[in-house]
């Protein structure tokens, strides 16, 4: 990363009103925590005498460019290796306004969190861009043929093996159990690539659930449609089985790590 794709902006921390945040393309608020958590926080210098926190924050300061927030070894070029960045901007317009539970966190840091973890497994343009487009076709207005149309039909796939039937018909907590094990049946069977996301979006997923937790401990449940436990831990272990090919990988060792402490293993 050059120190011409470093740009420092600054936010203080005795106000609480909204700014434009590029990296995640919205507004936002309650920016100095929700900026050290950010995939793309490259560090921060506080002024104690002036309440000011710099934020180093990663992204191409030209043209409206969006985020850098992974480092490909080969130099970029043309539509193909832009996919990734093109994709992330197509995800943060699906996910405009949604939040992360209980954080309140703008919902595009997520997919940008799974998009980078799998960048440090993979440099493949077309699954760095399936990894942040994930929940589009689960949580947003977007269907399978609106990514294949934009991103090709491979692209499409992977995504859709990410997405749950939501069965919005019937209340989420009663469906919980049958769509994690939905989930489960079709990612063993599933490639490689589709792996890779999946314990991605799982580790993205349990960092925040750890955070969480070592302020509230098991209370952390209660924001979820599954409040109990148990079933929380059944299929966060399952997951790491299904995904087992990749115990190599160090992602995969923080992620059941971060298990053990969540549900007390240790």
């Amino acid at each position: 990363m050059s120190e011409s794709e470093i740009t420092i902006h600054e936010v203080k921390t005795d106000n609480d009103s909204e700014y434009y945040c590029r990296a995640m393309n919205q507004m936002a608020r309650g920016c100095t925590w929700l900026c050290r958590d950010c995939p793309l926080c490259a560090g921060t210098e506080e002024n104690g005498e002036q309440g000011i926190i710099s934020v180093k924050c990663r992204y191409a300061d030209s043209d409206d460019e969006f985020p850098i927030y992974w480092e490909p070894s080969q130099p970029v070029r043309g539509v193909y290796d832009r996919m990734p960045q093109d994709a992330i901007r197509f995800a943060a317009v699906a996910h405009k306004g949604a939040l992360r539970k209980g954080n309140g966190l703008p919902y595009i840091i997520h997919p940008m969190e799974t998009m980078s973890i799998v960048s440090r497994m993979t440099e493949d343009p077309e699954v760095l861009a399936a990894a942040a487009l994930h929940d589009v076709i689960e949580d947003t207005k977007y269907v399978g043929r609106d990514i294949e149309e934009r991103f090709g039909r491979r692209v499409a796939e992977l995504v859709g093996m990410e997405s749950e039937d939501k069965k919005r018909h019937r209340p989420a907590s009663d469906t919980w159990r049958e769509r994690k094990e939905e989930n489960l049946i079709r990612e063993r069977v599933a490639p490689r690539e589709a792996k890779l996301i999946m314990l991605s979006d799982k580790l993205s997923n349990v960092r925040s659930t750890l955070r969480d937790y070592h302020q509230v401990g098991t209370g952390v449940w209660d924001k979820f449609n599954m409040k109990d436990p148990s079933e929380q831990e059944w299929y966060y272990y399952a997951v790491a089985k299904v995904v087992s090919e990749l115990s190599e990988e160090p992602v995969y060792k923080e992620y059941t790590e971060i298990l053990d402490i969540i549900f007390e293993k240790h």
